[in-house]
């Protein structure tokens, strides 16, 4: 047990990441907002519908906001409450915009209440000015003093994942869909090497700077290192495929259809079929040696393909679907919080573990078959 912790702390991880992934609720926001346009020098009333919301609990001290940004925003005269989930709240807009010119603003939504917490739902009041205010300094200060100021906004109380308006639920995804990816690179980095491992020594053996004797019925390390490469590669290719997998299934509730051609999508699947010819290569010569010697070659080209394909080419996309494209680096505070980090990078490594147990247990098998049909060989 003291040399196999490593292996219950990756069933823990994982359990960890099931149950926190799934359970922890997303952070209230608003599901829409109507309309979602407003008439400057007019009273506007907004009808609200939220998600994971108490506006009940909340009701009398909850505050609304339409933010214009930089320190601008105009507070809410009332609010309505019908349920936890449905409000209506009224502001009185200023006759101008905050800005010196004409111009068409998208505001910000600000909510805050003392057990919903504050969120915001950004750009979802449109407000066309006509013409530019006749006193901007005037027009500045009516909307700065009712801005919010310090301790208006009210933490949410308890753990929640935070909510993205597109993604909604489907967030969690990323503790399985993004972590096996993750999972199947370092996989395939420990393919790569036991290859590189395996011509190396078949080089000094050849050139008679190392023996490699063993009994006939046992594998040389040679053997060994050849068969660490492939079970390395071929948990690696599971976990490639479930990725996929998970990924077609977020793409079809988020993007609207299973596969979507994204440049991400289609690098992934070219990727995963140069590693599939690695099987069929391995398939392909019955002379161990030979076999093992352009497996591990391939296993390297493969290995170099990887990076181009998976990591490269889809931030040079200008109309990637994914996170990334155009050189994000898709692991900021837009995509993960601090919350979602305290999940996900446990479960990267409860899959590495996990994944290199599956390794282990593969080899240990193709061992035990390769020295059972060697002793019936020998009898």
């Amino acid at each position: 047990m003291r040399h196999n912790w490593w292996k219950l702390a990756s069933v823990l991880i994982l359990l960890y990441a099931l149950v926190a992934g799934l359970l922890v609720p997303l952070k209230p926001n608003l599901l829409s907002v109507a309309p979602n346009a407003a008439t400057l020098g007019q009273t506007q009333s907004f009808e609200l519908l939220g998600y994971n919301t108490e506006f009940l609990a909340d009701e009398g001290a909850t505050r609304a906001w339409l933010n214009y940004g930089d320190g601008y925003a105009v507070e809410a005269t009332s609010m309505e409450v019908v349920d936890d989930r449905r409000a209506t709240v009224t502001f009185d807009v200023p006759e101008y915009l905050p800005n010196d010119r004409p111009e068409n603003k998208k505001l910000s939504l600000i909510v805050s209440g003392p057990v919903s917490g504050a969120f915001v739902s950004p750009d979802v009041v449109v407000i066309r000015q006509q013409s530019a205010p006749p006193d901007p300094a005037a027009t500045r200060r009516e909307w700065e003093q009712s801005t919010m100021q310090k301790g208006d906004l009210t933490a949410y109380a308890g753990m929640s994942f935070p909510y993205r308006s597109l993604l909604s639920e489907t967030i969690r995804n990323t503790y399985f869909h993004v972590s096996l990816w993750f999972a199947m690179m370092f996989l395939f980095i420990a393919a790569v090497v036991y290859s590189i491992k395996y011509l190396r020594r078949k080089s000094k053996q050849e050139r008679a700077e190392i023996p490699d004797i063993v009994p006939l019925t046992e594998l040389s390390r040679l053997e060994r290192a050849d068969t660490w490469a492939l079970v390395f590669t071929g948990v690696g290719m599971l976990f490639g495929i479930l990725g996929l997998l998970t990924g077609a299934v977020w793409a079809k509730y988020t993007w609207g259809s299973f596969w979507n051609w994204d440049i991400k999508q289609f690098t992934t699947l070219i990727a995963l079929l140069i590693y599939g010819g690695y099987f069929v290569l391995r398939g392909a010569f019955p002379d161990p040696e030979r076999r093992a010697r352009l497996s591990a070659v391939y296993n390297i080209f493969a290995f170099a393909c990887l990076i181009p394909l998976i990591y490269i080419l889809p931030r040079l996309s200008t109309t990637s679907l994914h996170p990334g494209a155009e050189g994000n680096p898709a692991m900021g505070g837009e995509d993960l919080d601090n919350t979602m980090r305290m999940v996900f990078y446990p479960t990267i490594i409860g899959w590495t573990l996990f994944g290199g147990w599956m390794a282990g247990v593969a080899y240990r098998t193709r061992l035990l078959a390769e020295r059972t049909l060697r002793r019936q060989e020998a009898l």
